[in-house]
Protein backbone atom coordinates (compact mmCIF):
# COMPACT_ATOMS: atom_id res chain seq x y z
CA UNK A 1 0.00 0.00 0.00
CA UNK A 2 1.30 3.50 -0.74
CA UNK A 3 0.67 4.69 2.61
CA UNK A 4 0.58 8.24 4.25
CA UNK A 5 2.65 10.34 5.75
CA UNK A 6 3.70 12.87 8.65
CA UNK A 7 6.63 13.30 10.95
CA UNK A 8 8.27 11.14 13.51
CA UNK A 9 8.78 14.11 15.78
CA UNK A 10 8.15 17.75 15.89
CA UNK A 11 10.60 20.56 15.04
CA UNK A 12 11.17 24.19 15.25
CA UNK A 13 12.31 27.05 13.77
CA UNK A 14 12.71 30.67 13.35
CA UNK A 15 12.81 33.24 10.75
CA UNK A 16 11.92 36.65 8.87
CA UNK A 17 8.91 36.73 7.83
CA UNK A 18 9.14 37.92 3.82
CA UNK A 19 6.72 40.86 3.67
CA UNK A 20 5.41 41.68 7.12
CA UNK A 21 9.59 41.77 7.90
CA UNK A 22 8.48 40.31 11.29
CA UNK A 23 10.64 37.58 13.49
CA UNK A 24 8.51 34.09 13.20
CA UNK A 25 8.26 31.44 15.47
CA UNK A 26 7.54 28.08 13.43
CA UNK A 27 6.56 24.59 14.91
CA UNK A 28 5.98 21.45 12.55
CA UNK A 29 4.56 18.68 14.67
CA UNK A 30 3.31 15.08 13.37
CA UNK A 31 -0.96 14.60 12.59
CA UNK A 32 -3.23 11.74 12.78
CA UNK A 33 -4.13 10.32 9.24
CA UNK A 34 -6.91 11.78 6.78
CA UNK A 35 -5.81 15.32 8.68
CA UNK A 36 -4.18 17.08 6.15
CA UNK A 37 -2.21 19.89 6.20
CA UNK A 38 -3.41 22.02 9.34
CA UNK A 39 -2.50 25.61 10.55
CA UNK A 40 -2.36 26.99 13.82
CA UNK A 41 -1.88 30.72 14.55
CA UNK A 42 -0.39 30.11 18.46
CA UNK A 43 -0.29 34.29 18.78
CA UNK A 44 -4.19 34.02 18.82
CA UNK A 45 -7.03 32.82 21.18
CA UNK A 46 -8.08 29.17 20.24
CA UNK A 47 -9.49 27.70 18.36
CA UNK A 48 -7.60 29.20 14.90
CA UNK A 49 -7.02 26.06 12.76
CA UNK A 50 -6.97 26.48 9.08
CA UNK A 51 -7.23 22.91 7.04
CA UNK A 52 -5.12 23.35 3.56
CA UNK A 53 -7.95 23.51 0.95
CA UNK A 54 -8.38 24.92 -2.53
CA UNK A 55 -11.17 27.47 -1.28
CA UNK A 56 -9.34 28.40 1.74
CA UNK A 57 -6.88 30.50 0.04
CA UNK A 58 -7.73 33.73 0.05
CA UNK A 59 -5.17 36.76 -0.44
CA UNK A 60 -2.33 35.84 -3.37
CA UNK A 61 -0.79 39.14 -4.12
CA UNK A 62 2.84 38.02 -3.88
CA UNK A 63 2.42 35.28 -1.67
CA UNK A 64 -0.23 32.13 -1.13
CA UNK A 65 -2.69 33.22 1.82
CA UNK A 66 -4.97 30.61 3.44
CA UNK A 67 -7.51 32.12 5.89
CA UNK A 68 -10.44 30.72 7.93
CA UNK A 69 -12.60 33.85 8.79
CA UNK A 70 -10.34 36.08 9.76
CA UNK A 71 -7.49 34.32 10.59
CA UNK A 72 -4.60 34.14 8.21
CA UNK A 73 -1.62 32.62 7.24
CA UNK A 74 0.81 34.05 4.22
CA UNK A 75 3.64 33.30 2.44
CA UNK A 76 2.78 29.08 3.08
CA UNK A 77 3.77 28.01 -0.36
CA UNK A 78 7.51 27.33 -0.19
CA UNK A 79 6.74 25.31 2.82
CA UNK A 80 3.46 23.42 0.83
CA UNK A 81 5.87 22.77 -2.01
CA UNK A 82 8.63 21.07 0.64
CA UNK A 83 5.63 19.10 2.10
CA UNK A 84 4.73 17.92 -1.24
CA UNK A 85 7.84 16.76 -2.37
CA UNK A 86 8.59 14.71 0.58
CA UNK A 87 5.22 13.10 0.53
CA UNK A 88 3.85 15.01 3.91
CA UNK A 89 0.22 14.48 3.93
CA UNK A 90 -0.43 15.33 7.88
CA UNK A 91 0.98 17.91 9.64
CA UNK A 92 0.48 20.89 12.34
CA UNK A 93 1.64 24.21 11.30
CA UNK A 94 2.08 26.48 14.60
CA UNK A 95 3.30 29.91 13.62
CA UNK A 96 3.23 32.84 16.10
CA UNK A 97 2.77 35.57 13.50
CA UNK A 98 0.12 35.63 9.91
CA UNK A 99 3.22 34.52 7.82
CA UNK A 100 5.66 31.48 7.56
CA UNK A 101 9.23 32.64 7.57
CA UNK A 102 10.84 32.83 4.32
CA UNK A 103 13.66 31.49 5.52
CA UNK A 104 16.34 31.64 2.37
CA UNK A 105 13.92 32.39 -0.22
CA UNK A 106 13.66 28.39 -1.00
CA UNK A 107 12.17 25.23 0.14
CA UNK A 108 15.80 24.41 1.19
CA UNK A 109 14.91 25.06 4.71
CA UNK A 110 12.07 23.06 5.15
CA UNK A 111 13.20 20.18 3.06
CA UNK A 112 16.14 20.32 5.81
CA UNK A 113 13.75 20.28 8.79
CA UNK A 114 10.92 18.01 7.96
CA UNK A 115 14.22 15.31 7.61
CA UNK A 116 15.40 16.26 10.49
CA UNK A 117 12.37 15.93 12.19
CA UNK A 118 11.98 11.95 10.18
CA UNK A 119 9.57 10.78 8.42
CA UNK A 120 6.65 8.29 9.43
CA UNK A 121 4.51 5.79 7.51
CA UNK A 122 0.66 5.81 9.23
CA UNK A 123 -1.68 3.26 8.61
CA UNK A 124 -3.71 5.04 5.77
CA UNK A 125 -3.87 4.52 1.91
CA UNK A 126 -2.16 7.83 0.79
CA UNK A 127 -5.37 9.59 -1.39
CA UNK A 128 -4.72 11.20 -4.69
CA UNK A 129 -6.64 13.70 -6.62
CA UNK A 130 -6.73 12.27 -10.14
CA UNK A 131 -7.56 14.73 -13.23
CA UNK A 132 -9.39 12.84 -15.76
CA UNK A 133 -10.44 15.43 -18.14
CA UNK A 134 -8.15 18.92 -19.22
CA UNK A 135 -8.94 22.13 -17.24
CA UNK A 136 -7.60 25.63 -17.91
CA UNK A 137 -7.76 28.68 -16.77
CA UNK A 138 -6.63 31.89 -18.43
CA UNK A 139 -6.04 35.64 -17.47
CA UNK A 140 -5.18 37.96 -20.89
CA UNK A 141 -2.25 36.19 -22.16
CA UNK A 142 -1.67 34.52 -18.41
CA UNK A 143 -2.69 30.19 -18.58
CA UNK A 144 -2.85 27.36 -16.29
CA UNK A 145 -3.80 23.84 -17.47
CA UNK A 146 -3.81 20.25 -15.96
CA UNK A 147 -4.28 17.20 -17.72
CA UNK A 148 -4.54 13.77 -17.68
CA UNK A 149 -1.43 11.78 -16.49
CA UNK A 150 -0.51 8.47 -14.32
CA UNK A 151 2.11 10.41 -12.39
CA UNK A 152 2.83 14.21 -11.75
CA UNK A 153 4.89 16.73 -13.74
CA UNK A 154 5.30 20.53 -14.84
CA UNK A 155 5.95 22.64 -17.74
CA UNK A 156 6.03 26.18 -16.79
CA UNK A 157 7.39 29.13 -19.19
CA UNK A 158 7.96 32.59 -17.59
CA UNK A 159 8.26 35.98 -19.54
CA UNK A 160 10.82 38.17 -17.90
CA UNK A 161 12.40 40.89 -20.45
CA UNK A 162 15.76 41.14 -18.08
CA UNK A 163 19.30 40.21 -19.40
CA UNK A 164 19.94 38.08 -16.40
CA UNK A 165 16.85 35.71 -16.72
CA UNK A 166 17.31 35.52 -20.89
CA UNK A 167 20.57 33.86 -19.86
CA UNK A 168 19.12 31.10 -17.84
CA UNK A 169 16.15 30.10 -19.83
CA UNK A 170 12.09 31.13 -19.31
CA UNK A 171 11.07 27.54 -19.26
CA UNK A 172 12.10 24.56 -16.99
CA UNK A 173 10.22 20.99 -17.47
CA UNK A 174 10.04 18.86 -13.95
CA UNK A 175 8.80 15.39 -13.60
CA UNK A 176 8.48 13.78 -10.34
CA UNK A 177 9.28 10.45 -11.64
CA UNK A 178 12.95 11.56 -12.97
CA UNK A 179 13.62 14.71 -11.45
CA UNK A 180 14.64 14.76 -7.39
CA UNK A 181 13.20 17.79 -5.67
CA UNK A 182 15.45 17.88 -2.64
CA UNK A 183 18.04 17.83 -5.55
CA UNK A 184 17.11 20.10 -8.02
CA UNK A 185 14.07 21.77 -7.15
CA UNK A 186 13.94 22.90 -3.54
CA UNK A 187 17.10 25.23 -3.50
CA UNK A 188 15.34 27.59 -6.00
CA UNK A 189 15.24 31.07 -4.58
CA UNK A 190 12.08 33.71 -4.62
CA UNK A 191 13.56 36.52 -7.02
CA UNK A 192 12.46 40.62 -7.28
CA UNK A 193 13.49 43.83 -8.83
CA UNK A 194 15.29 46.72 -6.67
CA UNK A 195 12.78 48.70 -9.17
CA UNK A 196 9.52 47.19 -7.62
CA UNK A 197 10.95 47.39 -3.96
CA UNK A 198 9.29 50.91 -2.95
CA UNK A 199 5.83 50.38 -4.32
CA UNK A 200 5.44 47.05 -2.42
CA UNK A 201 6.61 47.95 0.59
CA UNK A 202 4.19 51.24 -0.18
CA UNK A 203 1.56 48.56 -0.11
CA UNK A 204 2.90 46.73 2.83
CA UNK A 205 4.29 43.93 1.44
CA UNK A 206 8.43 42.61 0.95
CA UNK A 207 9.26 44.35 4.56
CA UNK A 208 11.59 41.45 5.27
CA UNK A 209 13.16 41.21 1.51
CA UNK A 210 16.60 41.42 1.15
CA UNK A 211 19.72 39.55 -0.51
CA UNK A 212 19.84 36.87 2.34
CA UNK A 213 16.55 35.56 1.56
CA UNK A 214 16.08 36.67 -2.42
CA UNK A 215 17.78 36.98 -5.86
CA UNK A 216 18.12 40.66 -6.42
CA UNK A 217 18.10 42.30 -9.28
CA UNK A 218 18.63 46.11 -10.62
CA UNK A 219 17.85 46.79 -14.68
CA UNK A 220 20.85 44.82 -15.66
CA UNK A 221 22.53 41.92 -13.09
CA UNK A 222 21.96 39.88 -10.43
CA UNK A 223 23.12 42.23 -7.10
CA UNK A 224 23.53 38.92 -5.24
CA UNK A 225 27.43 38.20 -4.89
CA UNK A 226 26.97 34.58 -4.95
CA UNK A 227 25.12 34.29 -7.91
CA UNK A 228 22.61 31.86 -8.78
CA UNK A 229 22.54 28.43 -7.00
CA UNK A 230 21.24 26.41 -10.60
CA UNK A 231 21.55 28.00 -14.22
CA UNK A 232 17.56 27.86 -14.45
CA UNK A 233 16.74 29.17 -10.73
CA UNK A 234 14.44 31.88 -12.12
CA UNK A 235 12.27 29.42 -13.99
CA UNK A 236 12.62 26.81 -11.43
CA UNK A 237 11.62 28.63 -8.83
CA UNK A 238 8.15 29.14 -10.02
CA UNK A 239 8.14 25.78 -10.94
CA UNK A 240 8.92 25.42 -6.85
CA UNK A 241 6.16 27.82 -6.33
CA UNK A 242 3.79 25.62 -8.25
CA UNK A 243 3.96 22.72 -6.62
CA UNK A 244 3.34 24.59 -3.77
CA UNK A 245 -0.05 26.27 -4.35
CA UNK A 246 -1.52 22.91 -6.13
CA UNK A 247 -0.32 21.20 -2.86
CA UNK A 248 -3.13 23.73 -0.93
CA UNK A 249 -5.10 21.56 -2.77
CA UNK A 250 -4.93 19.46 0.44
CA UNK A 251 -4.20 15.96 -1.17
CA UNK A 252 -1.68 15.58 -3.74
CA UNK A 253 -2.39 15.51 -7.62
CA UNK A 254 -2.11 13.08 -10.15
CA UNK A 255 -1.80 15.67 -13.52
CA UNK A 256 0.55 17.54 -16.14
CA UNK A 257 0.69 20.94 -15.33
CA UNK A 258 1.23 23.50 -17.92
CA UNK A 259 1.50 27.19 -17.49
CA UNK A 260 2.77 30.07 -19.13
CA UNK A 261 3.38 33.70 -16.78
CA UNK A 262 1.29 31.77 -13.94
CA UNK A 263 0.97 33.23 -10.61
CA UNK A 264 -0.28 32.13 -6.95
CA UNK A 265 -3.75 33.38 -8.05
CA UNK A 266 -4.48 31.56 -11.35
CA UNK A 267 -2.93 28.27 -9.98
CA UNK A 268 -5.83 28.79 -7.07
CA UNK A 269 -8.38 29.34 -9.56
CA UNK A 270 -7.37 26.41 -11.83
CA UNK A 271 -7.81 24.40 -8.40
CA UNK A 272 -10.93 25.88 -7.69
CA UNK A 273 -12.04 25.34 -11.78
CA UNK A 274 -11.07 21.56 -10.93
CA UNK A 275 -13.18 21.21 -7.97
CA UNK A 276 -16.66 22.55 -9.51
CA UNK A 277 -15.93 19.69 -12.14
CA UNK A 278 -16.90 16.56 -10.39
CA UNK A 279 -16.48 14.93 -13.32
CA UNK A 280 -12.93 15.76 -14.16
CA UNK A 281 -11.11 14.14 -11.28
CA UNK A 282 -11.63 11.20 -8.85
CA UNK A 283 -10.07 10.04 -5.22
CA UNK A 284 -7.43 7.22 -6.10
CA UNK A 285 -5.06 5.27 -3.64
CA UNK A 286 -3.23 1.98 -4.34
CA UNK A 287 -3.18 -1.02 -2.37
CA UNK A 288 -0.37 -2.41 -4.03
CA UNK A 289 3.06 -0.28 -4.51
CA UNK A 290 2.94 -2.17 -7.93
CA UNK A 291 0.05 -0.63 -9.60
CA UNK A 292 1.22 3.23 -8.08
CA UNK A 293 2.67 5.99 -10.24
CA UNK A 294 6.97 5.30 -10.02
CA UNK A 295 7.02 9.36 -9.87
CA UNK A 296 6.31 9.16 -5.89
CA UNK A 297 8.09 5.85 -4.86
CA UNK A 298 11.22 7.18 -6.77
CA UNK A 299 10.59 10.70 -5.49
CA UNK A 300 10.41 9.26 -2.06
CA UNK A 301 13.48 7.47 -1.92
CA UNK A 302 15.61 10.55 -2.73
CA UNK A 303 14.69 11.82 0.37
Amino acid sequence: MLRQRTLQSQVTAEGIGLHSGQRVRLRLLPAAPDSGIIFRRIDLPAPNEITSQAAAVGDTRMASTVAAGDVKVSTVEHLMSALSGLGIDNLLVEVDAAEIPIMDGSAATFVHLVRSAGLKEQDQPKRFVEVLEPIEVRDGDKWARLEPYFGFSLDFTIDFKHPAVDQTGQEVRVDFECTSFVDEIARARTFGFVRDVEYLRSKGLALGGSLENAIVLDDHRILNKEGLRQPNEFAMHKALDAIGDLYLLGRPLMAAYRAFKSGHALNNQLLRALMKRPNAWRERSFENLSQAPAAWSRQWSWT
